[in-house]
């Protein structure tokens, strides 16, 4: 099993954006962000503490200009918190190991998947294509995509 943690290392290696996004709060750009109309399959994880965080097979586009998932791949690896910044009542979403923010949660995805959408910056996180997967160290995952095609 993999240790997820944030360490001043992986800090000392993100981008001004990336930093700005995951340790200040922050939002990037959208439209204008690396996964907001990616489609390879594979999952993103935290860029931070590298835990697994979303799916492809759980991503949609929801026309918000940032990338948006239906659920986590791993629940106990994503926090859910109150957040009444900008005059707003939100749902902030974090990794919970590499405490990174990620973006926000809101109750206007697809119903046929659960009604939520998981609304994520880019910027929080690094994507493992499928052929990847095992080479990286997120070889359990490759039983996601493999239920997929037998179905």
């Amino acid at each position: 099993m993999s240790q997820y943690t944030k360490n001043a290392e992986a800090i000392s290696r993100l981008s001004p954006e990336e930093f700005q996004v995951t340790q200040r709060n922050g939002t990037e750009r959208p439209f204008e962000n690396a996964y907001w109309d990616h489609d390879e399959p594979g999952i993103y994880v935290d860029i931070v503490s590298g835990e697994p965080l979303f799916s492809s097979l759980d991503k949609f586009d929801s026309s918000c200009g940032w990338p948006s998932f239906t659920k986590p791949v791993e629940p106990a690896h994503v926090e859910e918190r109150p957040d009444g910044s900008h005059g707003m009542s939100r749902t902030e979403v974090r990794s919970s190991h590499g405490d990174s923010h990620l973006g926000h949660l809101f109750g206007d995805g697809p119903k046929d998947a659960g009604g939520l959408r998981y609304c994520i910056n880019s910027a929080s996180l690094r994507f493992i294509p499928l052929d990847e997967l095992e080479g990286e160290g997120y070889g359990d995952y490759l039983r996601l995509f493999e239920a997929k095609e037998q179905k």
